[in-house]
Parts: structure tokens; sequence; C-alpha cells
């Protein structure tokens, strides 16, 4: 069953090139809304906090402070309306779900950065 999903994501789902990310990295990730017959182009810049599935089933969901309100936003990897992703820092983090960075506030809820050598 396993190699009948691997085959059809290998045939039918194109593949995009993207930065290798993780957990804790802030992300800037441009995607397309179509409105009508309008398409333009959106961006969403925030923290990743979870990163959900493997290969092309991937979903990361992203969360920004939008004034005091919190926003989060899952991805697919591989949505057709994705452009690209830009990576803005590095974050260091030790847990791979950080679901209690929804509670921090202030000088809390920042994010090591993480050395790039």
């Amino acid at each position: 069953m396993e190699s009948i999903i691997n085959f059809v994501q290998n045939q039918f789902i194109e593949k995009k090139d993207f930065p290798e990310f993780g957990t804790g990295d802030t992300l800037t990730v441009y995607y397309q809304i179509r409105e009508g017959e309008k398409v333009r182009t959106q961006f969403f810049k925030g923290v990743v906090i979870q990163i959900k599935g493997h290969g092309l089933s991937k979903t990361f969901t992203i969360r920004k402070m939008s004034g005091t309100v919190g926003v989060e936003r899952i991805f697919p990897i591989n949505m057709p309306g994705l452009e690209k992703i830009e990576m803005n820092k590095k974050g260091k983090v030790r847990q791979s779900r950080i679901y209690y960075f929804k509670d921090l506030r202030g000088k809390k809820a920042r994010i090591k950065e993480a050395r790039i050598d």
C-alpha cells in the first residue's frame, strides 16, 4: 500500500525546490490568492511551530502575531499556489513541536538564533 502512495506522489505531484527548514525557524512564505479572475501574491511571515508528515505530503504550521492576536496558518509543502519560501532566521529550539510558544509573551517569546557556520 505504501509503495502505491509513493508511486502516485512521484508521478503526479510536482516537486519544488524549497530550502531546508525546521521548527523554530522564521520563514516568509509567498503564496497565490485567487479572487474571482484576479490572482495576486501574498506573504505570511512567522515562526514554524510544527512540521507534520514526510515527503510530498508534509505540512508545516507558521505562527505570527498580528497586533495582539496570534495567527496560525498550515501550509502543505505541495500546495500549487505556493510560490517560494524564504528563510529569515535559523532558530535554535529543543523540541520538534513548540506549542508552548503560544503562551509566551514579550521577551520570553524570543527564540535563540542558531549559528550558521
